[in-house]
């Protein structure tokens, strides 16, 4: 998701929730997505879906533009620009359990995304993980698309 306050334009970002990510920052952040079928599930489907459950609420009316497909590690990112807003201290993510401490025998529940927060498309660069900065060229490259920001 883009905004544009005033003459910057900033990206919407999400951070992992998880006690890996906790004392992470620089190169932490994504934005939200998750795994999908591409033979079972529409790939915009599947991300507006993956929005409303890491944000709590479901992506913003309007036309979606399509960012060309990317290789970041082992996945394959599908990923979708929308111009909105949104109050990133009252995102609600869904969950996920894991034996914390390792080895401890117990499982706690964290949340898969503990913090959100919007970035101009520079400073974003440096907060996506690494191989996910590619994501600000492709979103530079659609704004006309968008219209108006």
């Amino acid at each position: 998701m883009v905004r544009s306050p005033g003459d910057i334009v900033e990206l919407l970002l999400v951070h992992p929730g998880g006690p890996f990510w906790a004392k992470k920052d620089e190169h932490a952040w994504s934005i939200p997505k998750g795994e999908f079928d591409p033979d079972s599930e529409d790939a915009r489907l599947a991300a507006m879906r993956e929005f409303t459950e890491e944000l709590g609420c479901p992506p913003p009316a309007g036309p979606m533009v399509a960012l060309s497909t990317f290789r970041a590690g082992s996945k394959t990112i599908w990923a979708w620009l929308v111009r909105g807003d949104l109050d990133p201290s009252a995102i609600v993510s869904n969950r996920f359990e894991m034996e914390w401490p390792p080895r401890s025998g117990r499982t706690q529940s964290f949340p898969e995304v503990d913090k959100a927060a919007w970035f101009p498309l520079d400073q974003a660069r440096h907060q996506l993980h690494k191989n996910q900065a590619l994501l600000v060229d492709l979103v530079t490259d659609a704004l006309p698309k968008l219209g108006g920001i």
